[in-house]
């Protein structure tokens, strides 16, 4: 399945639900990342206490969880949006970093730190 994501689309919603209750004013860079924190914490309750993976939670608890990634979704756009970020172009620079501090044939099939390489 290919999707499309419309980041502007997002952001200028973002940005109407803000502006339209006069919220703009708390968005800056501390309280959003304070908020995207809080977000994530609540995804990980839902997982806390899980003894698997967690696959049978996220079948279970699947509203709670897309509710709590919209959340965190929605506070990371609204971050990159006011610190002109550009997700796309810093996303992948991140993985192309990655990549070389996790080369395939050291890593293939082990959950290893880069630095106990």
């Amino acid at each position: 399945m290919s999707q499309t994501l419309d980041l502007l689309k997002i952001k200028k919603a973002l940005k109407d639900f803000s502006t339209e209750r006069d919220w703009e004013k708390f968005h800056n860079p501390k309280n959003l990342t304070m908020a995207l924190s809080v977000e994530v914490s609540e995804l990980v309750e839902i997982f806390q206490w899980v003894n698997d993976g967690g696959e049978n939670i996220a079948i279970k608890e699947r509203n709670k969880i897309e509710e709590e990634i919209a959340d965190i979704f929605n506070y990371l756009v609204k971050l990159v949006d006011i610190l002109d970020i550009d997700l796309e172009k810093v996303s992948l620079e991140k993985i192309k970093v990655n990549a070389k501090k996790y080369p395939v044939n050291k890593v293939r099939g082990r959950c290893i730190k880069y630095s106990d390489l």
